[in-house]
């Protein structure tokens, strides 16, 4: 018996079944095309201030596991997905997807027509939603959605307040990684690669990096508008040309803004792990893992010292860059990916090319 509504800004209500936490919800709607991996999707801090819709009919059936999480909070406020299931199979699972929902208070509806729902999104574009109880006015819903304002303070949310550490065993390489919202993986990819990493919170002056010692610096992923972050645009600005930097993501629009490049909001942005990039250096497709709703605007990279790595094969939206001279480079997509392709994992090696060359490896 359906017990939830979700109500969109153009008025379109869909009634489904409550999951998780039952609060009411208001947030920016998107879809991810993802078959699997709604876990990572879940507890991405990218995700904050948004309530995802998943193509994929079956959500859930594999349970949750602890190892498998990508931040230690989770701010995604809904989930909607076609069909949830709430009795995995799976030897790992320590819970099920709706408790890890209810413990943070994540609002999720089943049974919704998400082909539907994904085919307004894309005519529409993303937009904002509320998922509520049945009974809930459609008028005061609608009037609610109209006022709501977006937080612009959506990276100081998922920030690190302090200055953390994870170490490996013999390293070579210091890392600085200002988190923005990070994922966990990012972490273990680079203590594979030898680096000790200090995770520092998104406003920490280029001084305070210094001091500690860096042979790399590393700007996240994370949520909102690049535009906003204006401390880690700042940041890039006095560090660019004195430490290799690899920005992701969210780091790769705020690297192209410090640079003298443009974004803008796209339509529906792109989220999923099947998204082909075409490697401008070799030729080869890489299909790899994304989750953005802003791009760096391709024309505005003709006055900066950027220089166009990786391409967007469906919609030729800029998705690696280069900056020779100050030591850069920077990709859309999400090279790390727990729960997707691994085509692009090399990107951090050639971070680490990029900080021997540089004359780094022996700060640790």
């Amino acid at each position: 018996m359906n017990d939830k509504k979700l109500i969109l800004e153009n008025g379109v209500v869909l009634y489904g079944k409550s999951f998780g936490s039952k609060s009411k919800k208001i947030a920016e709607l998107v879809f991810n095309t993802s078959m699997v991996g709604y876990q990572e999707i879940l507890s991405d801090p990218s995700y904050c201030g948004q309530m995802v819709c998943m193509t994929y009919p079956l959500i859930g059936n594999y349970g949750l596991t602890e190892e498998d999480y990508e931040s230690k909070n989770i701010y995604i406020s809904g989930f909607i997905v076609r069909e949830y299931n709430d009795l995995p199979s799976n030897f790992r699972y320590t819970k099920t997807l709706g408790d890890a929902m209810e413990e943070n208070d994540v609002t999720g509806i089943s049974e919704i027509d998400t082909r539907y729902l994904t085919q307004i999104i894309r005519d529409n574009g993303s937009m904002l939603a509320m998922i509520c109880d049945i009974d809930y006015d459609e008028k005061l819903a609608l009037k609610e959605l109209k006022e709501y304002k977006v937080d612009k303070l959506v990276v100081k949310k998922v920030s690190t307040k302090k200055i953390w550490y994870s170490r490996t065993p013999n390293p070579k390489y210091n890392i600085v990684a200002v988190d923005c919202g990070m994922k966990m993986n990012i972490v273990r990819k680079l203590n594979q690669l030898k680096c000790n990493v200090a995770v520092v919170p998104y406003d920490t002056p280029f001084e305070k990096i210094m001091e500690l010692n860096p042979d790399g610096l590393f700007i996240s992923n994370g949520p909102g508008d690049p535009t906003d972050v204006v401390e880690v645009i700042e940041l890039i600005k006095e560090a660019k040309g004195k430490i290799p930097i690899l920005g992701i993501c969210l780091g790769h629009q705020i690297i192209g803004l410090a640079c003298g490049a443009k974004t803008y909001k796209m339509k529906f942005g792109h989220r999923g792990a099947n998204h082909p990039v075409k490697n401008l250096e070799t030729g080869k497709i890489e299909i790899t893992s994304q989750n953005h709703s802003y791009a760096i605007d391709i024309n505005s990279l003709k006055n900066t010292t950027l220089e166009l790595t990786h391409i967007n094969e469906i919609d030729h939206e800029p998705e690696g860059m280069v900056d020779r001279n100050n030591h850069i480079i920077s990709v859309q997509y999400h090279p790390e990916s727990a729960a997707g392709p691994e085509d692009s994992e090399y990107i951090f090696n050639k971070f680490i090319d990029l900080i021997d060359a540089f004359g780094g490896g022996h700060n640790a």
